[in-house]
Parts: C-alpha cells; sequence; structure tokens
C-alpha cells in the first residue's frame, strides 16, 4: 500500500527458478519442489518511474525495514530489498547460493521489471556478498563450494551491476567472524573449558585493558587457529560422511562464544568513534555467550562456505581484487559498532577497479539511528555519485 507521508509503495515480489542442486538446504516445500523461490520487496515511489534501481541483498537478513533502503525511497529512488534462499535463517548457508539467487534478482530487475540501470547496494553482511557476485559477474571462476559441492558460477550467466556500493560493509563473514571467536575456547563441546591468560571477559585474565601489542598479536593468532581447528574438523566429518554411503549427508553443530574482541574495551587499538565496550548487538559479554551470535548454529557445509578464514569464496579483499572494471562507491561509518576501522581501509587498498570513491562520514554508527544529519550525508553522497557516473538520471 502506499505511504501518503512518503509517497512511495511497497510492491511484493517472488522469483522462481529450477534448483539442480544435489543436496538441498532449504527447509519443507522449498527444499522438495524443485524450485528455489525467493521474496522481496520493491520500494517504488508513486508517479515517479525510473530507469534505475537500487538492488539491497544481504545473506540472510532482509532489509526492507531498515533506514537506509526506505531513505532512498524517500528521496524518490527504487529500491528492491532481495531476500537469498535462507531469509533470516543462516545455518546452513552457502554462500555461492547465495550469489546464485543475486544473479537471478538482478536479472528479473532488468528483465521483468525494466530497469536499465542496477545499482548493487552492499551494506553491513551485503557488502561483502556484493564484491563476491560482482568479482564472479566479471571474472567467473567459481564451480564448487569449498565442501566440494558442485554449484557452477562460471556457467550460471552472472550479470554485472553497472555499478556497486560499499557501505557500512566490513570485510567478510569469514574474516568478521574469526576477528570476534574467543580464542579462550580450548574445546568446541566444553566452553567452560577455557585458557584463563586470553579470557579477557573473566576479571581473573591476567591481561587487561590497554593490551600490550605482544598481548593482542597473541590473541589473534589463537582467533585464527581456532577457526582452522573448527575447519579441520568439518572437512575430517564431511570426508567419513561420505565413506559411511549412509543417509546422513550433513551435520548440525554449536559455535560457542564468537562476540570476542579486544577492540570493544580497548578502544586505542584501530581507534575511530566507536562506543567503548559496546557491539551491535549490545554488550559483547552478554552476546558472547548468548543464544544468538555469529555462526551460533551451523552445519558442516554452511561453516566451510561462509565462515571459515581459509576456505571461504566470498571474502571481501580476495573479491575486491577481482573488480577491474565497475565504479565502487564506498562508505565508511566511523563510529560503527558492527565493522571494525581496518576494514574499509583494507577493501579501498584491494579494489582493482581506478574507477573508486571513498567517504568517511565522522560519529556515523552502523544503523544511523538518531542521526538523520549523517544519513542524509550518506544519501547526498549516494544521489550525486550516482549522477556523475550515469546511473542515475533525472
Amino acid at each position: 500500500m502506499a505511504d501518503p507521508a512518503t509517497s512511495w509503495e511497497r510492491v511484493p515480489l517472488i522469483v522462481s527458478f529450477p534448483d539442480t542442486a544435489k543436496f538441498s538446504e532449504t527447509y519443507g516445500f522449498a527444499g522438495n519442489s524443485g524450485m528455489i523461490n525467493l521474496e522481496g520487496q520493491l520500494l517504488r515511489p508513486v508517479g515517479r518511474p525510473s530507469k534505475t534501481v537500487y538492488v539491497f541483498m544481504h545473506p540472510t537478513s532482509t532489509l526492507q525495514l531498515l533506514p537506509m533502503p526506505t531513505a532512498l525511497a524517500d528521496q524518490g529512488l527504487h529500491v528492491l530489498c532481495a531476500a537469498s534462499r535462507y531469509p533470516k535463517n543462516d545455518t546452513a548457508l552457502i554462500m555461492e547460493k547465495v550469489a546464485i539467487d543475486l544473479g537471478q534478482w538482478l536479472r528479473y530487475a532488468r528483465e521483468r521489471l525494466g530497469y536499465e540501470k542496477v545499482v548493487l547496494v552492499g551494506w553491513s553482511g551485503g557488502g561483502s556478498l556484493s564484491l563476491f557476485y560482482q568479482a564472479q559477474a566479471e571474472n567467473p571462476t567459481v564451480t564448487h563450494t569449498p565442501a566440494g559441492d558442485e554449484v557452477n558460477l562460471v556457467e550460471a550467466g552472472l550479470q554485472p551491476a553497472d555499478g556497486v556500493i560499499f557501505i557500512a560493509a566490513h570485510l567478510s563473514r569469514a574474516e568478521t567472524l574469526t576477528e570476534w571467536l574467543d580464542p579462550s575456547v580450548i574445546h568446541e563441546l566444553d566452553p567452560d573449558n577455557r585458557d584463563l591468560s586470553l579470557d579477557i571477559y573473566s576479571p581473573d585474565c591476567p591481561a587487561q585493558p590497554p593490551y600490550t601489542i605482544e598481548f593482542v598479536e597473541r590473541f589473534r593468532a589463537a582467533q585464527i587457529a581456532r577457526n582452522r581447528r573448527i575447519t579441520t574438523w568439518c572437512q575430517d566429518m564431511l570426508e567419513r560422511l561420505r565413506k559411511r554411503r549412509g543417509p546422513e549427508q550433513e551435520r548440525a553443530f554449536v559455535v560457542h562464544r564468537t562476540m570476542c574482541d579486544v577492540r570493544w574495551f580497548d578502544t586505542s587499538i584501530d581507534p575511530n568513534d566507536r562506543k567503548p565496550g559496546w557491539s551491535y548487538m549490545g554488550d559483547p559479554r552478554t552476546v558472547n555467550v548468548g543464544p544468538v551470535g555469529l555462526a551460533r548454529f551451523t552445519t558442516l557445509r554452511s561453516w566451510l562456505s561462509q565462515w571459515s578464514y581459509d576456505l571461504s569464496n566470498a571474502k571481501g579483499p580476495m573479491n575486491a581484487r577481482l573488480i577491474k572494471r565497475t565504479p565502487v562507491l564506498q562508505i565508511e561509518n566511523n563510529a560503527d559498532e558492527a565493522v571494525p576501522a581496518t576494514h574499509n581501509p583494507i577493501i579501498a587498498e584491494a579494489l582493482a577497479t581506478p574507477d573508486k570513491e571513498y567517504l568517511r562520514i565522522p560519529g556515523a554508527t552502523h544503523y544511523y539511528l538518531g542521526q538523520p544529519e549523517l544519513l542524509r550525508v550518506c544519501l547526498d553522497r549516494v544521489t550525486d555519485w550516482s549522477r556523475r557516473h550515469a546511473l542515475l538520471s533525472e
């Protein structure tokens, strides 16, 4: 229905296409019908046609209620909020299949909705997805998931976006999770079995903020080592299941304590304008042990595809190096409580395209909550950049 306050309407959309995968992770009818059914919303200004659409997709979230898409619609822009086949549940998510889904949405936007220009907006976790997609659309190389299952992006016919906006976004799910893994966990099945010397949330930990360079280096190395231990276990377990040739093809498991970072309690580490002692989900000490957290519930294949530090195909810098001809606008929110301060500069350095532009907004948080003036700065740059690149016309 049209909203008279903003003069735009929400148009529900469904994109369906055949699923030829040998293994299905989706639930119920969606996993048995032989079709993939994607749901989305087109935020369409009333009485203001456009040749350009801004496409938002997050691997697992739905974005149609977030400030940025709705603010763009308020400005009279056409916005497509597209969901993957894993809406609000990343337990079994496969990044290569999400890229297939995004490709279907871009094709639908052009061929069914009639848009001539498609701008891919990578917000938050959608940032690394946008880089992964655009890299594979420009130069497809991936034919299998890290688990060895065929998901052929080379033959998927992915259409490149006309421009990419990387905004309030981190390196990737794999790299961000690794920087937030609690390295004190010694035994994955017993989260109370911990190395006190690395347990920074314990008052008895010998290391207290401000942390020494030596401790931070040891802490980071232990985080990577934990990610690699889980990856090795996943690979070994998948191989055991394959050798059994039985009905069990996959296994789910719990990853405990996944919100632990020295940056939250020592803001001298990778400094920016962020609030100390806080994460985008609240107090990180609570989130670390709570039921809701990155990779809390996952599967063998999903871990390898979206969370493995070494094996994921969707890591941001790796894909940024493959984007060589698409214009990219990158916006960093300098008080972002979800994106570490080091991530955007790394992406900026890695981007191979010569047509790249960078904006840092001091004081801006992840969602711009209570910051309409900073959201305005972001909106103005998006529209100005789009017009200068002939992606948006009056």
